[in-house]
């Protein structure tokens, strides 16, 4: 993905994309169509709000640019589909945040995870031990 940031006063995609992004990815999670016109995400965001079509239209676009969402050509206009589910799209997110604090060669994802451990519930600790236990057993088939 390019062009993403972190908003760490946001929380969920609007913590990376921008509010009008984030609404229209919500729009296209939730309306469970695999491929969508920019009309069709306009007529749902109308319902909420008045927005002009070319204002969605550069947003999605902006998306598509991102590497957030794909595009295949329909007659004169372009449909588009969603790369990740919601769950995957913040996965993808924090890897590629995870993977620029490693590159800076500082363990600072490491350092980073410790942080996050630290404020962790028992439930969270729960699920990063299994986690541990399962990717041990994968290096270990390897």
């Amino acid at each position: 993905m390019k062009g993403l940031r972190i908003r760490p006063d946001r929380h969920g995609t609007r913590a990376t994309l921008f509010d009008l992004e984030a609404d229209i990815m919500d729009v296209v999670w939730s309306s469970g169509r695999k491929w969508f016109a920019v009309s069709h995400v306009r007529e749902e965001l109308l319902k909420v709000r008045n927005i002009a079509y070319t204002t969605v239209m550069t947003t999605v676009t902006r998306l598509f640019d991102k590497g957030v969402l794909d595009r295949k050509r329909d007659g004169r206009r372009y449909l588009y589909c969603a790369k990740y589910d919601r769950d995957a799209f913040g996965q993808a997110v924090a890897n590629e945040v995870l993977q620029s604090l490693d590159a800076s060669g500082h363990n600072a994802a490491i350092a980073l995870l410790v942080d996050r451990v630290s404020h962790a519930d028992l439930d969270e600790l729960a699920q990063l031990e299994e986690m541990i236990r399962a990717r041990r057993k994968e290096l270990k088939r390897d």
